[in-house]
């Protein structure tokens, strides 16, 4: 589906860039375009991958100039550059505000302007019932590329949207964190060890963006049926993993604008979602301003249904949550630090 395409990724130098990248370089696509603001990162990804379909440009999502210059000829966008650091949104909303909302707007114009075929919007658990400055930003997001989508059909642009849980080994995601507390001899911090949250791996985190990249009609919110795992059972597991089972721990309690669970979809959107066996899709609502059609014509009963949260997933045991972290080549590499295998 990419034969001879050109793809741009904004915030490609991010975790899903780069397993974007490791997906798709070795294929026959014509070109994988990175966009970001972080000159390192794309120096660092420029000498690891060292390959001639990859080419990099220097921007801001904020800067709508500089979004024209590495949109020119492209087919297809997966946008995930985003602020995505609870703590620092909460300090500085409208930066937030800036990258995820205004930002979000200024990919999809532009997109649309030069003819770009899909575009893949990268949203997160945390949009959902939001109590933070960073999932609100994200529901904006949402409701901003659900809002431009219906101006067009798929003959046009698609534009659609994925939500992620906890995607594995991430960057600022809590694996790397236990890792590191192990290697130092410091104490793996948890805020509440029944704290629960959904696990995905960059590979299942593409392969939702495929999903939706394929199956997508302009609106769809797509999200993956994904497992979950309390805190505790995740250090648990890690310390004996690495050969510290008696690794101390220490709870710190829960911080602000922290959840006790995530949510996929609320309960209003689980009235309309579609069950696509690994996935749900939402449908977008395309009633128009015509009132009479949001207050006189009721269509379903929300009581009937049940939001989706990592506490009413199926919860992974032991075992099964070994297997899923093992299969992360991150965490294949700690194990060869630790001496494990």
């Amino acid at each position: 589906m990419f034969e001879n395409k050109i793809l741009l990724i904004t915030g490609g130098t991010g975790s899903f860039g780069n397993a974007v990248l490791r997906r798709f370089l070795d294929t026959n696509i014509k070109e994988i375009r990175i966009f970001s603001r972080d000159e390192k990162k794309q120096d660092d990804m420029r000498k690891e991958y060292n390959n001639y379909k990859l080419k990099f440009y220097l921007g801001d999502v904020r800067d709508i100039n500089s979004i024209i210059d590495a949109m020119r000829g492209v087919d297809y966008v997966f946008h995930a550059a985003a602020l995505k650091q609870v703590p620092s949104c909460e300090f500085y909303p409208m930066q937030a505000v800036q990258t995820n909302v205004i930002g979000t707007e200024n990919v999809l114009n532009v997109a649309i302007n030069a003819n770009v075929k899909k575009v893949i919007v990268l949203s997160t658990d945390k949009a959902v019932y939001p109590i933070n400055a960073m999932g609100v930003s994200k529901a904006m997001m949402e409701r901003v590329a659900v809002a431009k989508s219906r101006s067009f059909d798929e003959n046009e642009i698609m534009i659609a949207c994925t939500r992620y849980g906890n995607v594995m080994a991430s960057r600022g995601s809590v694996i790397p964190l236990f890792i590191d507390q192990i290697r130092n001899d410091k104490s793996i911090t948890i805020t509440d060890p029944s704290m629960t949250r959904f696990m995905m791996s960059l590979d299942q985190a593409v392969e939702l963006v495929l999903f939706a990249f394929e199956n997508g009609k302009n609106g769809d919110i797509f999200v993956q049926k994904a497992p979950a795992a309390t805190i505790e059972l995740l250090a648990n597991t890690l310390k004996k993993m690495l050969n510290k089972p008696e690794h101390k721990v220490g709870i710190i309690g829960t911080r602000h604008s922290e959840k006790l669970y995530e949510t996929l979809l609320t309960r209003e959107e689980m009235v309309n979602a579609i069950d696509m066996e690994g996935y749900y899709r939402i449908p977008a609502d395309n009633r128009d301003l015509n009132y009479d059609k949001f207050f006189e014509d009721g269509e379903v009963v929300v009581t009937e249904a049940h939001e989706y949260h990592s506490h009413n997933t199926h919860r992974l045991n032991e075992d099964e949550l070994r297997e899923m972290l093992l299969d992360l080549r991150e965490i294949q590499d700690d194990l060869k630090e630790f001496g494990i295998v």
